[in-house]
């Protein structure tokens, strides 16, 4: 929000100086990002008018000029703007005087004819870049009068940084109520009396959708000049506000924004006779607005049509085929109260933002919509003349504005100060908000401009803020010194992190916003959770993985010639569930779980001269899984399954003692070619939640009887997994006591015929067991009994045969 002071002064004038108005604004919450001139300084330039011009005679694209700067004798200038002419008034620097550029004018020859001053144009003087010509001004200005003075220039421009929730101080009209309760001042805005209606003219609008617009009026206005020129005060304010200026009655549209805080629009009448109507978009329609950009609308968005022709986005830009001219002649005026839920972030969907959509989607005003038309009205017929019809006012849908109380001792607890009850009224009433006292506890209604006052911290915050934080004394919070035991089989958020440090993995933090193609090929997630109000219009829906973002990552590297990238993050997704309850961190109909998600990619180490370059495979990063489970590792089973983001023959499902726990694998070669990877990613993700607990240790006694290795090669068929073959010795193991001399069992071998057929092919495993028990001594007879049983039960369960 830019404007400047002397704008918000004739709203209200506290006495204190820019300097303090801009660091009282910041304190209470409206930072002053920036200060600073309308105009670098500048003097001796005066207000001229040119009374005589005549051809120079040496050259041809100069000529001099007779000026009157007040001083009694007519000035010889010469001149070479190309809008210079008899009877313009201009800014004229005289003998002595210094432009902002530093440069000090003198008496000069020029072509062989004496020139005493100069005529300035907008850039010498700093106000703008226009370099187009002389710097015209109102011709009612008196001659030698300073340019400053004349232009008020000798004023300063406040830029503040507003957070999202202070929508009502997007208008001078808002600052200005800031500034009043702040100082105890009183305020004095423009006051907008009903302007006399000459005809009855009246155009019908029907409002289809309550959910879209909650109020809406207007009016006929006939026979306005839309040619007429904006008054050089108004326009000078735009200007100091960051607005051009385009035409009369765009910058009396413009003007009524930035003074109340009220967006609204004027439509060409002799385009919009069928009448307005009010509707959400159907699928696919088309609009071209007033910016030269035709977008194509979704049903979530709300339109102003005219019979079958839609006119306007509503609540955020005008349509180009009912836009007013300059030979506009007719208009009809609208504003209305569009429900901020259906603003939010549909213009940021078509990849441009309005001044309207900005206020709109945030809050706007809905009470005083008459009185703002009021004011629109009175300035229209003021500057371009017309006759106004009856101010028509539909009340559809207007917001419930519950009351919200502040308990006293709640808020005394929260600030750490005493303040009295009669200080937090005079609070409320300076800052216009109605309320009602009641055994110590403040009953609020918030008004129709503060839509950010809905809870009891809300009313807590304003009551600091016109305190004033800074006479909040500076006392350390006292608190008792408890340390809590962490539970031993908890392995926490940190923990997990240090752990994949150590891996050699770099953490990442991405956004839980993403893109919807993410979310369709690598989730399947044809149903994301979408934002109402986006940041950017790719980010649209809520990641349910933690995979895209990874990949994104990698692909970031590698186009910036990184040959090898570890990385894993560590966060939230969001996924649909019907069964989750409203609570104070969870939404309801939305799951929230944490999950831990790793990528690698390229060489499996860095490179070195001790080890081969080798890719990193999916046996990597498992290694890596496992050195994060730690004690569990044991527990965990890789599922041969298909994942939509991963290679159908390189992926497993996680199960951890039986319980799914996630996925990993390499990603899928469509995706892998479609992000332009020379090699595929391994990544893995899995949940958090089950990951973070850990056996308690057991201690038990160390056998002193000596260790039993024993090796049993066997062919399976094609189609049998080890990890078949590893529960079947395990069942066993656990259903025979006979076999609990088994310690351990390991693959240290794995063979194939590569001239093999196909179909009959056989693989040849090697397995190795650990026997030992922890009394007496294993004697071979018992060693060859035990694997006697374990051979029996393989071959009964998977139809193995034992190499020979």
């Amino acid at each position: 929000m830019q404007f400047p002071e002397s704008w918000l002064r004739s709203f209200v004038n506290p006495d204190i100086d820019s300097d303090a108005l801009s660091h009282q604004l910041t304190m209470a919450g409206l930072e002053v990002e920036e200060v600073g001139p309308v105009a670098p300084p500048f003097e001796q330039i005066v207000v001229a008018h040119i009374k005589e011009i005549s051809a120079h005679p040496d050259a041809d694209k100069l000529r001099v000029c007779q000026v009157d700067d007040g001083s009694g004798d007519l000035l010889q200038v010469v001149c070479g703007a190309p809008n210079a002419a008899a009877g313009l008034t201009v800014p004229f620097a005289r003998i002595g005087a210094k432009l902002p550029d530093g440069m000090k004018i003198g008496k000069a020859k020029m072509r062989g004819v004496e020139s005493f001053g100069m005529l300035c144009s907008a850039r010498e003087l700093g106000l703008s870049e226009d370099h187009s010509g002389l710097l015209e001004l109102d011709s009612g200005l008196s001659a030698g009068q300073s340019v400053r003075e004349a232009l008020s220039l000798d004023d300063t421009v406040f830029t503040l940084k507003l957070t999202p929730n202070r929508a009502d101080c997007l208008s001078i009209l808002g600052v200005a109520r800031e500034v009043a309760a702040l100082n105890g001042a009183v305020m004095s805005p423009p006051q907008a009396e009903p302007v006399a209606v000459s005809i009855n003219d009246r155009l019908s609008v029907e409002v289809k959708a309550p959910d879209l617009c909650g109020r809406f009026a207007g009016r006929v206005i006939r026979g306005v000049n839309a040619k007429a020129k904006t008054p050089d005060w108004m326009r000078a304010r735009l200007e100091r506000c960051g607005q051009r200026s385009i035409s009369a009655l765009v910058d009396i549209s413009n003007y009524v924004m930035l003074e109340l805080g009220r967006p609204t629009h004027v439509f060409d009448l002799a385009k919009v006779n069928e009448g307005l109507t009010v509707r959400w978009a159907q699928e696919g329609e088309q609009l071209e607005l007033l910016n030269g950009q035709t977008v194509t609308l979704q049903s979530d968005v709300g339109v102003i049509a005219s019979g079958n022709e839609l006119e306007s986005l509503a609540g955020i830009m005008g349509g180009e085929a009912s836009a007013v001219t300059l030979d506009t002649t007719d208009i009809y005026l609208e504003g209305a109260f569009w429900w901020p839920e259906a603003i939010m972030g549909r213009a940021r969907r078509f990849k441009f933002s309005s001044e309207a959509s900005h206020r709109f989607e945030r809050g706007v005003d809905f009470a005083n919509i008459p009185q703002d038309l009021e004011r629109m009205t009175q300035l229209i017929l003021e500057i371009c003349g017309g006759q106004a019809g009856p101010l028509d006012d539909q009340i559809i849908n207007l917001p419930e504005r519950p009351v919200v109380a502040l308990r006293v001792d709640r808020c005394r607890r929260v600030l750490g100060i005493d303040v009295s009850e009669q200080e937090i009224g005079e609070i409320f009433t300076r800052l216009n908000l109605p309320y009602q006292l009641e055994n110590g506890v403040f009953k609020v209604s918030p008004p129709s401009y503060r839509f950010d006052l809905v809870i009891e911290e809300d009313l807590i915050e304003e009551v600091a803020r016109i305190y004033g934080f800074e006479r909040i004394p500076d006392v350390a919070p006292v608190a008792p010194a408890m340390m809590t035991m962490p539970a031993e089989t908890l392995k926490g958020p940190h923990a997990l992190r240090a752990v994949m440090a150590s891996r050699d993995y770099q953490e990442v933090i991405n956004f839980s916003f993403v893109e919807e193609d993410w979310e369709t090929n690598y989730c399947a997630n044809r149903n994301p959770i979408r934002l109402l109000n986006p940041i950017a219009s790719q980010l649209a829906v809520m990641r349910s993985s933690l995979i895209g973002g990874l990949l994104a990552n990698i692909v970031h590297n590698a186009n910036r010639k990184q040959s090898r990238v570890r990385v894993f993050e560590l966060g939230r997704v969001f996924e649909r569930d019907s069964s989750a309850e409203e609570g104070d961190l969870v939404v309801q109909g939305v799951r929230q779980p944490q999950r831990l998600a790793a990528a690698a990619w390229g060489p499996a180490v860095p490179e070195q001269w001790g080890a081969p370059d080798k890719p990193v495979d999916f046996y990597d990063v498992k290694n890596d899984l496992e050195a994060l489970l730690g004690s569990r590792a044991n527990e965990l089973v890789c599922e041969a399954a298909i994942h939509p983001a991963l290679h159908p023959g390189r992926s497993a499902r996680l199960l951890l003692g039986g319980t799914p726990i996630g996925w990993l694998g390499e990603v899928h070669p469509q995706w892998v070619q479609q992000l332009e990877l020379a090699r595929a990613p391994v990544v893995f993700e899995v949940d958090v939640e089950a990951i973070s607990y850990v056996n308690l240790p057991a201690p038990t006694e160390i056998s002193r009887q000596p260790v039993v290795i024993r090796d049993l090669a066997i062919w399976v068929d094609q189609g049998v997994s080890y990890q078949g073959l590893l529960d079947t010795l395990k069942q066993s193991i656990v259903s025979d006591a006979k076999l609990k001399i088994v310690k351990d069992i390991r693959l240290f071998d794995v063979w194939r015929d590569k001239n093999a057929d196909g179909a009959s092919a056989q693989t040849s495993l090697a397995l190795r067991f650990w026997l030992q028990d922890p009394v007496v001594t294993l004697d071979d007879q018992q060693v060859e009994d035990c694997m006697k049983v374990l051979l029996a039960a393989l071959v009964d369960q998977h139809g193995v045969r034992q190499r020979a």
